[in-house]
């Protein structure tokens, strides 16, 4: 993909959604370099992954291009725990599909937000993975996933044909309000039938 690509899947998501970031699984930072472009000199971006040399990568890779932008690196597994925030955005662009249960980390994810915060996720839009992408999330699944984990149902953003898994799409969800404006705290009761508090 080009850069293009990587601002189109992710741009809705994050204009004007406030300039506090944390990426998840940000890699040599190609996302890191679109999240840069769209946020400019106003923006903080804190970039985690678990392999310092490539968030060295990546941190030279945005200085030489979006200079401007702070971007901070934290190395570390973040299905093992996530900085304390307050963040206006999380960007996990193709970083859940390693997580096999979903629901403890994007609990995590919603409590580092601000309230009305948005979740961008850039994943495969696939039912099936395989050893490279074990658990892709569909965006028929994310749908049904997000409400479930206290976000607004995902709009999508974006899709670009892949190779891999046939298609990525980009989508946005915010962490879901209930009408006198407190965020919603989902429950499961005894037979799964969530409600809201």
């Amino acid at each position: 993909m080009k850069h293009s690509d990587h601002l189109d899947l992710i741009r809705t998501g994050v204009t004007d959604a406030g300039t506090r970031w944390l990426e998840l699984g940000a890699g040599n930072g190609e996302f890191t370099l679109a999240l840069a472009d769209l946020l400019g000199p106003a923006g903080h971006v804190l970039a985690i992954d678990r392999d310092r040399w490539v968030l060295d990568e990546l941190t030279g890779r945005v200085a030489a291009r979006f200079p401007g932008t702070p971007v901070h690196t934290l190395t570390a597994d973040f299905t093992a725990g996530l900085p304390a925030g307050p963040f206006d955005g999380v960007l996990a662009a193709n970083s859940l599909h390693f997580v096999a249960d979903l629901e403890p980390m994007l609990a995590a994810i919603r409590s580092v937000l601000v309230p009305g915060g948005r979740l961008v996720l850039v994943e495969y839009d696939a039912e099936h993975g395989n050893p490279y992408v074990p658990h892709p999330i569909s965006f028929h699944r994310w749908q049904q996933l997000a409400p479930r984990a206290g976000f607004s149902p995902p709009v999508h953003i974006h899709r670009v044909p892949s190779r891999f898994l046939g298609a990525i799409y980009g989508a946005v969800a915010t962490v879901a309000r209930t009408g006198n404006g407190d965020i919603a705290v989902l429950h499961s009761g005894p037979h799964g039938d969530d409600r809201e508090e």
